[in-house]
């Protein structure tokens, strides 16, 4: 794989990046799946496809990666490597070598506060996931019924002290391992965990299969039912595409600064998106398997993973054990993501003011904690405060749902169309063909980014601000 990976092309005289390097292609790949594999894939994705019928929305999802999340990929990675610096600064210094406005260093900006947006909300999540390793492998599933499954997470969310207690767990863990650097911290967790999550999954895909009811999760999540894949499911599959690959948060483009330089981000890209599907693929096989053999729903929504879960496993043979594994396979995916978030705002930070990383990584992850607060709060004590009342679309919505609709409807499209426009049609061919190789691989990637990818956010977007009139869930 890793000979699939280089290509031959004249080398630029280029200094490597301040802050690390990854020490092999192979670790770059690890990374990079880590980034991507997180709450998109093995929480949000089987609860979509549960919602829009199986098979056809997952057809629909792979259309929109090849078109959307593909392109995007590869020119963020390709973004990273051609500055070699934070992703602020490194936009600034591609922007002016191409003799444009340093202005275009707001895709830089966008990406890094996103990132950390998204992140003190992922750290809430992350302290669910925690919570629940830990109730898991206590009984504490044995037998529920659907009103002991539902009372079990309203009493977490509904006490601010113990999710406090886990969002606070969760970022300083965070905030260690990015505080150790690229080699020390960041390279050595995703070679722990990656291969650990994967191999968790693999558990978790062995006890599904033996149970009855595994055939008929394999029917529902690749036999189409294209009488479901209506223009919502389209758009939900879209936004899917785009939120589940860690686009938009600056991760990939910082993951490219630590890139080597002859790893070929046309081959890694896929690698990727193909490893992250799957991955969604095969947790979806685990989940609807256990949850059809308790006789339940798998179009819950949101409440799949943290009440129908729980419920289901709790009535299966040896499924505490399981529980226990795949909740351990959330806290590993949401931390591996959650790493590669804070990474872009510690590198500019560290560069801003010229401190030492541990420093700069406790800066950013206390901000991040305790912007986070706003949401853990939305969870019990400010549950009846609703920020935007007025607005149809959100009348009930609380500061977490708040947050979520402005970062997934507004920041990453946003940050997504800058990115195809700047790579596709201000910065030279010449300059990403130097990063990219020729070939028809090139031709294709530099077609979709210029065309098929803008005019696909930008449906995202108008989507999102209620100006199609089609609802997603």
């Amino acid at each position: 794989m890793l000979r699939s990976l280089a290509r031959e092309r004249p080398l630029r005289l280029k200094s490597l990046p301040r802050y690390g390097q990854w020490s092999s292609p192979c670790i770059f790949v690890l990374a990079v799946i880590g980034s991507a594999m997180g709450l998109g894939n093995i929480w949000k994705f089987p609860y979509l496809v549960g919602q829009y019928g199986g098979g056809a929305f997952v057809l629909a999802y792979l259309a929109c990666v090849a078109a959307v999340g593909l392109p995007l990929m590869v020119a963020e990675l390709m973004l990273g490597r051609r500055a070699r610096s934070t992703p602020i600064y490194g936009l600034l210094r591609i922007a002016r070598e191409e003799g444009l406005s340093g202005g275009w260093s707001v895709i830089g900006w966008l990406g890094s506060v996103t990132g950390l947006l998204v992140l003190s909300a992922y750290s809430i999540v992350g302290g669910w996931s925690m919570a629940y390793v830990f109730r898991s492998a206590a009984g504490a599933f044995h037998e529920l019924d659907a009103v002991a499954a539902a009372r079990l997470f309203q009493e977490l969310t509904d006490d601010p002290e113990r999710l406090l207690a886990w969002h606070t767990l969760f970022m300083a863990m965070t905030i260690l391992v990015v505080s150790r650097g690229v080699r020390y911290g960041l390279e050595e967790a995703v070679r722990w965990f990656v291969p650990v999550l994967l191999t968790i999954l693999g558990i978790l895909v062995f006890y599904a299969h033996g149970q009855p009811s595994f055939d008929r999760a394999v029917d529902f999540l690749l036999r189409p039912d294209f009488a479901r894949l209506d223009a919502s499911a389209l758009l939900a599959a879209l936004g899917h595409a785009f939120f589940s690959l860690s686009l938009g948060l600056g991760a990939l483009v910082i993951y490219g600064v630590y890139a080597p330089e002859r790893v070929s981000l046309l081959a890694v890209a896929p690698i990727v998106v193909l490893t992250d599907t799957l991955v969604g693929l095969l947790a979806g096989l685990a989940i609807f398997s256990v949850v059809f053999q308790a006789g339940l729903s798998v179009a819950a929504g949101p409440g799949l993973i943290f009440q129908t879960l729980p419920l289901a496993f709790g009535t299966t043979p040896g499924g505490h054990l399981m529980a226990t594994l795949f909740f351990t396979m959330l806290v590993l995916a949401v931390w591996t993501s959650a790493i590669s978030m804070l990474e872009p705002a510690v590198t500019y930070v560290m560069k801003r003011w010229r401190v030492e990383r541990s420093l700069a990584a406790s800066l950013v992850g206390v901000l991040v904690w305790s912007f986070g607060l706003l949401s853990l709060l939305s969870f019990n004590l400010w549950s009846h405060l609703q920020p935007l009342g007025s607005w149809s679309r959100l009348g009930r919505g609380t500061f977490f749902d708040v947050l979520n609709f402005f970062i997934t409807g507004l920041l990453l499209p946003l940050t997504g169309i800058l990115t195809a426009v700047f790579v596709g049609w201000r910065m030279s061919a010449d300059s990403s063909r130097i990063e990219l190789g020729g070939g028809w691989g090139y031709r294709l990637w530099l077609v979709l980014i210029r065309f098929a990818t803008p005019v696909a956010v930008v449906l995202l977007f108008l989507q999102a601000m209620g100006l199609l009139g089609w609802e997603v869930l």
